[in-house]
């Protein structure tokens, strides 16, 4: 039946008109933001999953950053550590060399007093952001405290969250110690294992280490022991170096895997909030078809009630 006051084919134009440009409104905004869940109105469950996962990565990014810091402290000491290897290992050579008898003691003594003072420049040059783990006072609480390194965020299957830290001790690592206990690697008592011309020595460190006055007549007992001495201090700081160097390599493997982990989350929430371009783009096209249809059906709709107006003239 054709009526002027109720359009029937003009309401059925309307109403699918009004559903194509809510459609092409959809995936307008899709387009315009790359999401194809932007809201919780769009995916209630979705959003949440995504917006928690971002919030985990942001804080996954703070702790990548406190990576790079821990990796850099560490880093300075251990380059400064293998530094002292190779000056107490130039020490124990000097020190083989005054064993042979006639050799001017004195001359190499002051090589190695050298020596001593660039492990102590070594030792008080070790600083990075404020931290020197080789020269502290070991009295001190706070500067011997070990020190903890945030390596990982995690969030359990019930959502409860929690840090995990590589832990450093630097107690390890002390090579001076500006205490005067002298518990630091190359300033600690060592004369226990040490005598000159027969005669035990008491606190005698590497630091302190003086050959000049060896006679020949006492060089071999006295000057065997003295190598010994620098061996025993090699020793120790080849064990310091040996356990920064592991810290140090986790670390590294630490920071990839945190990376990789940032890009395995990133990916996982784009697959669940993304929209699909090429799809969108193909929508888009077939919905401004439809739109230019409904728009022709109206316009035909309406003009219905022109033909029953010509029936009347």
């Amino acid at each position: 039946m054709s009526s002027l006051l109720t359009n029937s084919a003009a309401m059925t134009a309307l109403q699918t008109l009004s559903a194509t440009n809510k459609k092409m409104d959809i995936t307008q905004n899709r387009i315009s933001t790359g999401y194809r869940v932007s809201t919780a109105a769009d995916n209630a469950a979705y959003w949440s999953i995504a917006t928690t996962m971002r919030s985990d990565n942001k804080a996954l990014g703070a702790v990548q950053d406190a990576l790079g810091l821990g990796a850099a402290t560490v880093d300075v000491m251990y380059t400064a550590l293998n530094s002292t290897v190779e000056v107490v290992s130039e020490i124990k050579a000097k020190v083989v060399a005054a064993a042979q008898p006639g050799v001017d003691r004195g001359k190499i003594q002051s090589e190695i007093a050298e020596l001593q003072n660039q492990l102590s420049n070594i030792a008080a040059s070790a600083v990075f952001n404020g931290e020197n783990w080789l020269s502290f006072d070991s009295a001190n609480a706070g500067a011997a405290a070990d020190r903890e390194i945030v390596s990982s965020f995690t969030r359990t299957a019930a959502g409860a969250v929690s840090l995990q830290t590589t832990t450093v001790e630097i107690t390890g690592t002390l090579l001076i110690d500006t205490n005067a206990a002298n518990a630091g690697i190359l300033d600690q008592d060592r004369s226990a294992a040490f005598t000159f011309a027969g005669t035990s020595v008491t606190g005698i460190s590497l630091m302190d280490l003086d050959i000049s006055g060896v006679s020949d007549a006492d060089f071999s007992a006295d000057m065997e022991r003295a190598v010994g001495l620098v061996d025993a201090v090699l020793s120790d700081i080849t064990d310091a170096a040996t356990n920064l160097g592991a810290i140090k390599n986790r670390l590294g493997l630490q920071q990839d895997f945190v990376k990789a982990l940032k890009d395995s989350i990133d990916r996982g929430v784009g697959q669940l909030v993304d929209a699909d371009m090429n799809a969108e783009s193909t929508r888009l096209q077939a919905l401004q078809v439809q739109q230019q249809l409904g728009i022709q059906a109206l316009s035909i709709a309406n003009g219905n009630s022109q033909n029953i107006l010509s029936l009347f003239r």
